[in-house]
């Protein structure tokens, strides 16, 4: 087999400069080089707004996009300082706009600038004005109006001051997203109307005003509420909800770590129970939490304890009955939780969910004790929750059937972006074109993210050993969260077989979203490992998948070898040889190939990635077949066949045994 070769040397490594770090990898800052990604860029430059509002400096925010998908924000805050900054001997607009990481939000010398900020990191502005085709700046503060003016991450004609009479402060920037760094910049008036409600339902007494071009004029929207959250769960639940509106509200201070610095938490709950409509909002220090993290968890962590306590105490359950869970709840519960801290821990730069220990905890002791008085100040309340939250338990057991049906016939048409946490999807819907790579870790899955085809391959990562699906029983398997995530997103439902669990089997071949579902691991041990039980999982529960041709092994190289002038890529022992003896006398150097983390994206694109330099295994049923039957023998129940395998074979692997 010839080895295909690619030059790569000192010169092969470069670093992305200026406009550069985000035109080339927009993805990297938001999440996403398509209309996400866009929708992400408007949405920091919103964040500044607001944050310049909620510390109570201006309170209307005006939002206007134009006809040719340009955006405008504009705020009456205290306006963006942009003028020279002794300190830092540079101007503060060329901090602002042109660096990253650097920002107002650093400046903790004369006390922090703002207490609770939506923007954090000082990328937002800066990173969407590189992503720009244009971005125009007006800004009044001080007396004078400043301008600045930039196309395509660059600056022109430096900054403009003139002094000006008018009173009011504030900043608006106008910009339209560069259709050279994302591919769809036509965001839809609904995602403004959604995004801006959000704000004022987490910002009370905030004007918002959307304004939206058309041929014809300007069509304009206002949202404000005068009570926030309180007022939004009233719109939710209407006037037939079960319990009255409560909002609950508490200020608590502590730190994720004893070694780590003590930071404040506000933390606001406004919630009721109806039996018409369920729904739980997540947000901090005013950003939407999609995948909730910390504040999520207290909230079923506090409603599951509390309500559980209150029925034993009255003897509401039946004798032997099992105990609720956070779905019985949830069923009936409409919930906005609105949090704020001067310290966030944020999952990524796209902030849909916080990890941040400290408000776990302190949001799960609030809620716990607010529950508790709550039933004891209202115990007809109490009751009504209760009941209606045994029907749906009762409810769910004894429809547990049809339930699982009913999500059989639905799970094509969910968005499994949404639901399966670190799922990197591809473009095309084309499903005789997408891929499907499961990889070992989240250094692999940052590293293929770069790498990969964006059009085509989706990328889902592997959090560690999955389990051991060969003699595991399906409800345990069926709790793994790893394993769910990967049936979610391959879409096709699982093959069940056994008597007692057939009505855990939806499998539908047509259902499945890929052409190529691809294993890709380390060339080790441990990801040999992984990838035995990622085969294992597929052979057990989808083995249709592997019959059909659908499954494939992703090799990784053994060995770098690089010569003066290029570099070549062994896959085995063999290969390493016959390359060694193409070089005859020639200089080189051989290395066991990096773990799939550590590659740079051009490597992993020409030996992982590219359909053209790849190598891929097709796994056959004969070829799953052996490997079962060898994980069977070294990892199940025959333990007289496993110790006559070793005594036969054992010397083969003393060399690499770990014997200290």
């Amino acid at each position: 087999m010839a080895v295909k070769t690619q030059t790569y040397d000192n010169e092969s490594i470069s670093s992305l400069k200026g406009a550069d770090r985000v035109r080339k990898r927009p993805a990297v800052i938001f999440g996403s080089d398509g209309l996400e990604g866009c929708q992400h860029s408007f949405f920091e430059i919103l964040s500044n707004s607001i944050d310049e509002a909620r510390e109570g400096y201006g309170d209307k925010i005006i939002v206007t996009r134009y006809l040719d998908n340009s955006l405008e924000v504009e705020d009456f805050g205290r306006g963006m300082p942009v003028d020279y900054n002794q300190r830092e001997q540079r101007h503060n607009w060329e901090l602002i706009f042109c660096e990253m990481y650097a920002g107002g939000k650093y400046n903790t010398n004369d006390g922090e600038s703002y207490e609770f900020s939506l923007g954090l990191n000082g990328l937002g502005l800066c990173a969407t004005q590189y992503a720009s085709e244009y971005m125009d700046a007006e800004i009044f503060r001080d007396g004078f109006q400043y301008n600045l003016s930039f196309r395509k991450g660059e600056n022109v004609g430096g900054l403009k001051k003139e002094a000006t009479n008018r009173k009011k402060t504030g900043s608006r920037i106008k910009w339209r997203p560069d259709t050279d760094v994302f591919t769809d910049i036509n965001i839809p008036e609904e995602y403004f109307a959604e995004v801006i409600k959000r704000q004022a339902v987490v910002n009370e007494g905030l004007l918002f005003i959307l304004r939206i071009e058309t041929p014809r004029g300007y069509e304009t929207r206002e949202f404000i509420y005068q009570n926030g959250i309180t007022d939004y769960v009233k719109e939710l639940t209407g006037s037939d909800a079960l319990t009255g509106v409560q909002f609950w509200q508490s200020e608590r201070r502590g730190r994720d770590r004893e070694d780590k610095p003590e930071y404040k938490v506000k933390l606001s709950v406004a919630l009721c129970f109806s039996n018409k409509v369920h729904i739980a909002e997540y947000y901090h220090n005013s950003s939407h939490l999609e995948y909730g993290g910390s504040p999520e968890k207290a909230v079923r962590y506090a409603f599951v304890s509390q309500l559980d306590s209150y029925l034993k105490q009255t003897g509401k359950y039946l004798k032997n009955e099992s105990k609720i869970t956070f779905a019985d709840v949830e069923d009936c519960l409409v919930l906005v939780s609105s949090s704020f801290s001067t310290v966030t821990s944020y999952e990524n730069q796209t902030k849909k969910a916080i990890t941040n220990k400290f408000i776990y905890e302190a949001m799960s002791d609030f809620l716990k004790h607010q529950i508790e008085v709550y039933f004891i100040e209202n115990p007809d309340e109490a009751a009504k929750i209760c009941e209606q939250v045994l029907i749906n338990k009762r409810s769910r057991e004894n429809a547990e059937k049809t339930r699982l049906n009913l999500k059989k016939k639905l799970a094509g048409t969910l968005d499994i972006a949404n639901r399966v946490e670190k799922f990197v999807d591809c473009r095309t819907k084309d499903t005789s074109r997408r891929e499907i790579y499961i990889v070992e870790g989240d250094s692999a899955l940052g590293a293929c993210k770069l790498a990969r085809d964006s059009e085509f391959q989706a990328i889902i990562p592997v959090r560690g050993k999955i389990l051991n699906c060969l003699k595991a029983e399906y409800d345990k398997i069926f709790k793994n969260e790893i394993i769910t995530d990967i049936i979610k997103v391959l879409g096709c439902g699982v093959e069940v077989h056994a008597k007692a669990n057939k009505e855990l089997s939806s499998f539908d071949i047509e259902g499945l979203r890929w052409n190529k579902v691809i294993i890709c691991t380390d060339a080790d041990v441990d990801g040999y490992q992984i990838r035995t039980l990622i085969l294992t999982m597929l052979y057990r529960l989808t083995p249709t998948l592997i019959e059909q041709g659908y499954v494939y092994i992703a090799e990784s190289p053994l060995f770098e070898i690089n010569a003066k002038d290029k570099t070549y890529f062994a896959y085995t022992e063999q290969e390493k040889a016959k390359i060694l003896e193409q070089l005859g006398d020639k200089k080189f150097t051989i290395q066991r190939s990096k773990g799939l983390g550590e590659n740079e994206p051009e490597m992993m694109w020409l030996t992982t990635m590219n359909p053209e330099t790849r190598r891929l295994i097709k796994v056959t049923p004969d070829l799953a077949d052996k490997t079962l039957a060898t994980f069977e023998l070294l990892l199940g129940d025959n333990l007289s066949g496993r110790k006559d395998h070793i005594a036969q074979n054992g010397y083969l692997y003393l060399d690499s045994a770990d014997l200290s």
